[in-house]
């Protein structure tokens, strides 16, 4: 383990959990690979994948592995059926459970620290903390590549911008669970949310501006300044997004809890019988 590995990630209320390395994330990727080079036509990159992980994150209601797997390896009709408080059973998309089971570790200590980072909030955040979307500068790293290298990946090879394939994979989990992003009679919440959605999917846009900075130390210039500023907004709305889903979510449970018509209680549905005699 590297010593970035091992930086404590606090949140607001005290949490603790364990930010990723860069060991861990290579470790990651080469799982990923390894999942593609099996024939898996419709895995994602890592990238890819921290951005659908980020939405889940966000959303107000929390959907299991059981039910996001599927979706995030191309099988979305392939949903596994796990009772309450059963463990995940192995996914076909994996070598084998000990593979799954690696992944799911690394998965979930990223899905905790991104929850830790979002709910520190950008008022009490310091640097350290920050929220960072796992992107890689794709540009940058091309660029750095020798003309033999650059070769090797072919002329129609499409370098993404920075952040595009982290909005894609956030978006893509918004897509899939349109039903649970929707908000009901609250225009400011709505206007919030679209807003917050928008700054993200500005990401999606090809950067056509001159390269002025660079992630890689030393490296070439590969992003334009406009594209960094761009990509802080994406960061921030993740913020947004994720205090938004808590107050939601908390707000549509008590609504339920306060609104279910007891069992002697005219039905909703206008009939004039007893809820326990009609809808209930």
């Amino acid at each position: 383990m590297t010593e970035e590995s091992t930086l404590p990630i606090a949140d607001s209320q005290g949490r603790y959990t364990t930010a990723l390395g860069p060991d861990d994330k290579d470790e990651l990727e080469g799982i990923l690979d390894g999942l593609a080079s099996r024939g898996g036509e419709d895995i994602p990159c890592w990238e890819f994948c921290d951005g659908f992980l980020t939405a889940l994150v966000c959303c107000r209601r929390p959907i299991p592995p059981a039910e996001y797997l599927p979706v995030l390896f191309g099988d979305d009709g392939a949903r596994l059926e796990v009772a309450e408080g059963e463990p995940l059973p192995w996914v076909p998309v994996f070598a084998d459970a000990a593979q799954q089971t690696r992944f799911m570790q690394l998965w979930t200590r990223r899905w905790n620290e991104v929850v830790s980072q979002l709910d520190i909030g950008l008022e009490t955040m310091v640097d350290e903390y920050e929220f960072q979307p796992g992107v890689l500068d794709m540009r940058g790293a091309m660029a750095d590549l020798s003309d033999e290298e650059r070769a090797e990946m072919g002329e129609d090879y499409v370098v993404p911008p920075l952040g595009q394939l982290w909005a894609r994979g956030f978006l893509f989990a918004v897509k899939n669970w349109i039903d649970d992003w929707e908000i009901p009679d609250d225009r400011e919440a709505i206007q919030w949310q679209d807003r917050a959605l928008d700054e993200i999917a500005a990401l999606l846009e090809d950067d056509t501006g001159v390269p002025e900075v660079g992630a890689i130390e030393d490296g070439p210039l590969s992003t334009s300044r406009a594209r960094v500023a761009v990509f802080c907004k994406a960061a921030q709305a993740a913020y947004a997004l994720r205090q938004l889903g808590k107050v939601l979510g908390a707000r549509m449970a008590i609504a339920q809890k306060v609104f279910k018509p007891g069992r002697n209680d005219p039905c909703p549905c206008g009939s004039g019988k007893k809820y326990k005699k009609c809808h209930g």
